[in-house]
């Protein structure tokens, strides 16, 4: 269990015109696609607590207030293969209660099913850290989510064999 439960469980990405963001519960992805052979030094790209600006080639990609807020100090951005921007923002609040259901306050929102997939996944990994014994990674939740903890049913896990 050396790799990150994420990369063991996959993501909930949620789709947007430019790309995909997705969730852990410390950290916040958004993968932008940019024209092949963009090079770094077209992208200006602007990240503090609560506010997010991308452009590419003086085009506005994405700009506005984040969801809530992230520690700007430790955002950064990359540019992979020449034609994917990927900014990592950390949460301020790291918790399953804290699960994105928009990345901007007023754009990009998870649709229903999608927003019950990511709490589903921040769930279970509060049950990843709470039990670092166990494997929760291809476990499923039943069960109803909201802020983390579950309305109507008890979660359903069982321990995996590695």
């Amino acid at each position: 269990m050396s790799a990150p439960f994420e990369e063991r469980s996959g993501v909930v990405p949620c789709g947007a015109p430019w790309g995909q963001w997705y969730q852990t519960l410390e950290e916040v992805f958004i993968e932008v696609q940019v024209p092949p052979g963009t090079r770094a030094q077209d992208i200006q790209c602007g990240l503090q607590s609560r506010h997010v600006a991308l452009a590419v080639g003086g085009r506005e990609i994405l700009k506005g207030k984040l969801f809530d807020s992230t520690i700007a100090d430790e955002g950064t951005w990359t540019l992979e293969d020449r034609k994917m921007v990927r900014i990592v923002l950390t949460k301020t609040k790291r918790d399953a209660a804290n699960c994105w259901t928009s990345l901007l306050e007023s754009e990009y929102a998870a649709d229903p099913w999608v927003q019950d997939q990511m709490q589903r996944k921040l769930t279970l990994e509060r049950f990843q850290k709470e039990n670092p014994g166990f494997d929760f990674s291809g476990a499923e939740i039943s069960g109803n989510y909201t802020k983390g903890e579950s309305v109507n049913a008890f979660p359903s896990y069982h321990k995996l064999c590695s």
